[in-house]
């Protein structure tokens, strides 16, 4: 199972958060000068990225590939403080790059991400979500915020 968590973790946040961003930038000719605590944002993303993809192995028995998704809902750690946890590190990731690179184009690349993952989220893996775990998505989904965080973590499943 280990090797399914490894190639969608490198598929998915890997190209999106990890090669596409200085591909980017390198194409951008509006760059400018390095900005280095966008390292600290990066960084901030991948540790943030890196629990969720750990809980939904772990806690959900799956991966985040739609080919080998959780068994279980994934209602710890950082879920329980938001829905959505792992998009929010791929988006401060980009975000971080953007900075590192005092890229424009980066900038609209993260917005673009944030459009598509509310697109994605909101069109097809709640609707999964619900058709595969019905009450507790219900309980869940109405308590914990689909993007903004709660400060108190919610812990009722």
């Amino acid at each position: 199972m280990f090797a399914p968590a490894l190639l969608a973790f490198l598929v998915f946040p890997g190209l999106v958060a990890i090669l596409a961003p200085p591909l980017i930038a390198y194409l951008d000719p509006w760059r400018g000068q390095v900005c280095a605590p966008g390292l600290a944002v990066m960084l901030a993303g991948a540790i943030v990225l890196l629990w969720c993809v750990r809980d939904f192995y772990v806690s959900g028995k799956g991966t985040l590939a739609p080919w080998d998704p959780p068994k279980e809902l994934v209602v710890v750690g950082l879920y329980r403080h938001i829905r959505n946890p792992m998009y929010v590190g791929v988006l401060l990731s980009v975000s971080g790059w953007a900075i590192y690179f005092s890229s424009i184009v980066l900038s609209a690349y993260v917005v673009l991400l944030a459009v598509g993952f509310h697109i994605w989220v909101v069109v097809y893996e709640e609707p999964w979500l619900k058709s595969q775990f019905a009450e507790q998505w219900h309980v869940y989904s109405e308590a914990v915020s689909r993007w903004l965080p709660r400060v108190k973590p919610w812990n009722r499943l």
